[in-house]
């Protein structure tokens, strides 16, 4: 099986610098030190639940940016959606519940999009790249949950 084209520079800075605050937030939370977030009436984990939140529904973006660009089926649009959906649901649920749907969802999602790969949707730089975000991410929520 063929290589394929290498991964843009620009797709592994700003997908490195993407888990900056999954990576920091999640510290954060573990270490019981606000960072001095709370004199604004936030938190750590707060902040990390709603950005794992806003990056799951990015994911689905992908699926339907990919399923518009190469002629994907209706199911790509009706499963590009779910997660949006379910992140949404997660920030009403309680701690330390919301943290662990978020971090499912992540890491799921990072093996449910290697079909758009297997397709031919994506390039398969892309599908390696997000397996590796995908995992630093969900493994980040899951660890502060």
């Amino acid at each position: 099986m063929p290589l394929g084209k290498p991964v843009p520079l620009i797709a592994v800075v700003l997908g490195l610098g993407g888990l900056i605050p999954f990576i920091g937030f999640a510290a954060l939370s573990l270490s019981g030190n606000d960072g001095g977030l709370g004199t604004i009436g936030l938190s750590p984990r707060l902040i990390l639940s709603a950005y794992g939140a806003v990056i799951a529904s990015f994911l689905g973006g992908i699926r339907w940016g990919a399923a518009a660009a190469r002629e994907g089926g209706n199911a790509d649009y009706v499963i590009a959606i779910v997660p949006s959906l379910v992140a949404w649901a997660a920030l009403a649920i309680p701690a330390p519940w919301d943290l662990r749907v978020l971090g499912l969802l992540v890491l799921g999602w990072g093996l449910v999009d290697q079909d758009l790969v297997r397709r031919g949707l994506v390039p398969l730089w892309l599908g390696r790249l997000r397996l590796v975000l995908s995992s630093v991410a969900g493994v980040s929520l899951l660890v502060a949950a």
